[in-house]
């Protein structure tokens, strides 16, 4: 803020300013981004082009948003970070139980079969819980991974990201898993299984409300968007009318190399340092997972460079991981958080120093928002050209917790800036992409359904078109 600025006086606002200058993106750079995103969404939708590149545009077989209409009980499971959820949703009340699962640090780490076989026993007490272990409820699975979806209930993991990395997982279908351990188990049974990843779920919790939400947007631990996309520039896809969400998987933005040239000295060390090196350059820049990380470093150099804290790095500062991305709200929330979350990391601080952190804070996590918006005006944009639009006007579905908790003003401003003739509303997903889950399985059931009336050579048709529902 500028009060910040001005408090800057007693150090020279140049030094400050080196260390925050790189994270600085001006319109034009922005725009620059947008543009070698929309080569690389083409990349990923080329039939030959798609094995290499590196936001890999993956077809979700969803060829529908729900009509409002959708009915029944369902079972969601929702991973995607370090909690998982369990619910029970019943569609046309919007009304649902849930239950939050913590995955052990060590569990991410560990086997597989570790992991599945405790996604299993938490879903087992859940049904115990709530009196549901009789009954067979079709289940939706949200699982927040780069996955290669080949049916509706047949989804193959490309890679692990936000620091798991299960062994025995990666290259096989994570339905087939969850089904084993549930089978190990022996003591319930589920019914169809459609396989979801987390932004098309919250697309389509989203799109329940508002008929023109047509993309999904994740900001949280990672980040991730998914929008319509027409069939026929879908190449690995057969058939020309119509559309298809596509998972774009957009944290892989960069891994070839492309955004080297905006990398920071802190961007290079958080990904050197990280379980995966190389991989989702795009994403370390803008989520959760990354971003506190991104802030530490930045102090400790600042620091270093006695800039700061009277050039005494305290043990917890000097600790990879310790500065969570959360103080990061709180931070810019005010100068008293400020104060507080410097002493509680047992740093000698002085108003000064908090008016610097915060500084910092704004600087890092409006880079963020930037880069966001970037990316976001890529899709609107792609969108409006499809459809040979003068004027688009769409709705955004929303949901993690760095877009929740951090001012949102930023994002809106700049995609507005870069889609200037898009009119984007954005919804923010109350009950999470567990219920998008169910709302896709919901809109799967009704399909073969009606399919089926019709006669068994579409029921096939039916779960490749459901598909991508989740």
């Amino acid at each position: 803020s500028q009060d910040d600025r001005q408090r800057l006086s007693p150090r020279p606002k140049v030094s400050v300013e080196k260390y925050l200058q790189p994270f600085q993106l001006s319109p034009e750079t922005l725009q620059e981004v947008s543009a070698r995103l929309r080569k690389d969404l083409l990349r990923g939708l080329g039939k030959h082009s798609h094995h290499k590149a590196p936001v890999k545009m993956l077809p979700t077989f969803v060829r529908a948003t729900p009509d409002g209409t959708e009915k029944g009980d369902f079972l969601a499971l929702d991973l995607g970070g370090t909690n998982f959820r369990v619910l029970h949703v019943r569609v046309e009340e919007e009304a649902q139980k849930v239950q939050i699962c913590a995955i052990p640090q060590e569990m991410m780490l560990g086997t597989g079969e570790q992991l599945f076989d405790h996604i299993a026993t938490c879903l087992g007490d859940f049904l115990e819980s709530h009196n549901l272990k009789g009954q067979t409820l079709p289940l939706g699975f949200t699982f927040s991974f780069p996955c290669e979806q080949l049916e509706i209930d047949k989804s193959i993991l490309i890679r692990w990201t936000k620091g798991f990395n299960c062994s025995g997982v990666e290259g096989k279908d994570v339905v087939q898993l969850l089904k084993e351990a549930i089978h190990r188990r022996g003591d319930y049974h589920i019914g169809s299984v459609a396989m979801v990843n987390d932004t098309v779920g919250t697309m389509m919790s989203c799109g329940y409300k508002d008929q023109s939400c047509e993309i999904g947007m994740i900001i949280g631990t990672g980040t991730n968007a998914c929008y319509m996309e027409e069939i026929k520039n879908v190449k690995r896809i057969e058939g020309k009318d119509g559309r298809m969400c596509i998972n774009t998987e957009w944290g892989g933005f960069g891994d070839d190399g492309c955004l080297d040239d905006i990398l920071t000295e802190f961007d290079v060390e958080v990904d050197k340092t990280s379980i995966n090196p190389g991989v989702h350059i795009f994403e370390k820049m803008i989520s959760g997972m990354y971003l506190g990380e991104i802030v530490r470093l930045v102090l400790v150099k600042m620091t270093k460079d006695k800039l700061l804290f009277k050039g005494q790095i305290s043990e917890a500062l000097g600790t990879p991981g310790r500065f969570e991305t959360k103080f990061i709200s709180e931070i810019e929330d005010g100068l008293e958080n400020a104060k507080k979350i410097l002493t509680e990391l047992g740093l000698d601080w002085d108003l000064v120093d908090a008016s610097v952190v915060r500084l910092v804070c704004d600087t890092i996590s409006s880079r963020s928002a930037y880069l966001c918006a970037a990316a976001l005006a890529t899709l609107v944009n792609r969108i409006r050209n499809n459809r040979k639009l003068g004027h688009l006007k769409t709705t955004v579905g929303v949901d993690g917790t760095v877009y929740r908790k951090h001012p949102t003003s930023k994002l809106q401003k700049a995609v507005r800036l870069l889609a200037p003739q898009c009119d984007i509303t954005f919804l923010v997903s109350e009950d999470g992409s567990g219920t998008g889950a169910a709302m896709v399985t919901a809109v799967a059931q009704s399909s073969a359904c009606v399919t089926a009336s019709r006669g068994k050579t579409r029921i096939k048709a039916a779960f490749v078109s459901t598909n991508a529902r989740r």
